[in-house]
C-alpha cells in the first residue's frame, strides 16, 4: 500500500487524492474484492473511473451563441486548443466565431487566423495591444448578430501569481457578461499535463478569479502521467471536459474517464 501511494503521488495525483484512493482500495481488499497485487491496477482504474465520470463532462450548445472563455498560463497550449476546438465544432456543423482576445502576442492572433481559415470560423480581432475586453465584447456581439452557435474567446496566457493580469481576466469575464447576460456559458482552464502539482495551484487561483466550469488537459501524449486531473477533480470539484493527446486536428477529444484511468494507471504503476 505504501508503494501504491508513492506511485500515485509520482503520477501527480496529489497527497490528498492519493491517500483517499489507497484507503478506498484497502477497503476493497478487506471485503475480498481485491485479493492480490495484480488486481490493484484494475481496482484503481475502476475507482478513478467511478469518481471522474459521476457527471459525464459535456459542453452544451444552446439557443443563441454559447460563449466559451478559454483561460490558462503561458505555454499551456491554449491558443492551439482554441483552434482545434473551433475545427471540431465546425466539423460537427456548428457556426463558430473566434475572439482573439490575446492581444499581447501578435503571433497568437496570426495563429488563430490560420485556425479560423481552416475551420471556416469568423475571426474577430484587433491590433496587438488592444483592450482584450473590447475584443471579447465584439466577438460576442458579432456572434449574436450572425446567429453563430458558438463564440470561442482566447485570452492571454498569464501566471496565476500575476495579480494585475488576473484582475484583467476578471474584467474580460465581466465584459462578456455585459454583451450577453448569461455569458460566458463555459470558462475552461487549459492545463499542461507536464506541469504536475503546479496545475492544482493554477486551477485553484484561476478559479478564485473567474468561475471555472471545466478543465482541458493538454500534452497527455508525452511522458506526463496526467494524474493532476484526479487531484483537481477531487479537491476542487472541477470536471475534465477535453484532453489533448497529440498535434493533429483530431487529437483534441472528449474526456473519457475509463480510457484516462487505464492510460495513467498501468500494472507497473501499482507496484
Amino acid at each position: 500500500w505504501d508503494d501504491l501511494e508513492e506511485a500515485l503521488i509520482g503520477a501527480d495525483c496529489g497527497m490528498d487524492a492519493s491517500m483517499a484512493l489507497v484507503e478506498e482500495l484497502r477497503e476493497e481488499a478487506q471485503h475480498g474484492r481485491i485479493v492480490n497485487r495484480g488486481e490493484i491496477a484494475t481496482g484503481l482504474a475502476k475507482a478513478v473511473t467511478r469518481e471522474m465520470s459521476a457527471e459525464p463532462p459535456k459542453i452544451s450548445i444552446g439557443a443563441g451563441p454559447t460563449v466559451i472563455l478559454v483561460v490558462g498560463v503561458n505555454g499551456s497550449g491554449k491558443t492551439t486548443t482554441v483552434g482545434k476546438l473551433a475545427y471540431r465544432l465546425s466539423e460537427l456543423g456548428q457556426q463558430v466565431v473566434i475572439g482573439a482576445a490575446d492581444t499581447f502576442r501578435a503571433a497568437a492572433i496570426d495563429q488563430l487566423a490560420i485556425w479560423a481559415d481552416r475551420s471556416g470560423a469568423q475571426l474577430v480581432r484587433q491590433g496587438p495591444g488592444a483592450d482584450p475586453g473590447a475584443v471579447a465584447f465584439d466577438a460576442v456581439a458579432s456572434g449574436t448578430a450572425r446567429g453563430a452557435d458558438v463564440v470561442l474567446i482566447d485570452t492571454a496566457g498569464r501566471l496565476q501569481t500575476q495579480h494585475n493580469l488576473m484582475e484583467e481576466l476578471r474584467k474580460v469575464h465581466s465584459v462578456v457578461g455585459k454583451a450577453n447576460p448569461d455569458a460566458p456559458h463555459e470558462t475552461l482552464l487549459v492545463l499542461d499535463a507536464t506541469t504536475g502539482q503546479n496545475g492544482l495551484s493554477q486551477a485553484r487561483l484561476f478559479g478564485q478569479t473567474v468561475p471555472l466550469t471545466g478543465v482541458i488537459v493538454t500534452k497527455l501524449d508525452g511522458s506526463a502521467k496526467g494524474g493532476i486531473a484526479v487531484a483537481i477533480h477531487r479537491e476542487l470539484g472541477i470536471p475534465v471536459k477535453l484532453v489533448g493527446v497529440g498535434e493533429k486536428l483530431e487529437d483534441l477529444q472528449p474526456f473519457d474517464a475509463a480510457a484516462y484511468a487505464e492510460a495513467i494507471f498501468s500494472p507497473a504503476d501499482a507496484g
